[in-house]
């Protein structure tokens, strides 16, 4: 299935990105473009990345949480 018409990024490749470590849509735009241009597939991209996580994602304005210590 696409994901990002703008691009013609497939939920395959967001899956193995998001399977590489990216946890925000913005680190997926960075890894192959898609939601980096019109935005429209962000939403379906973050739920990519939730489902991946097991539903359990924290929004930091797509910024890490980082430990103290």
């Amino acid at each position: 299935m696409f994901v990002c018409l703008c691009t013609g990024t497939t939920s395959h490749v967001v899956n193995e990105i998001v399977a590489g470590g990216a946890t925000t849509s913005k680190e997926v735009a960075e890894a192959c473009g898609a939601g980096g241009d019109c935005g429209r597939c962000r939403r379906t991209i973050r739920a990519i990345i939730s489902a991946h996580l097991g539903g359990h994602t924290a929004h930091h304005n797509g910024c890490p949480t980082r430990a103290s210590g």
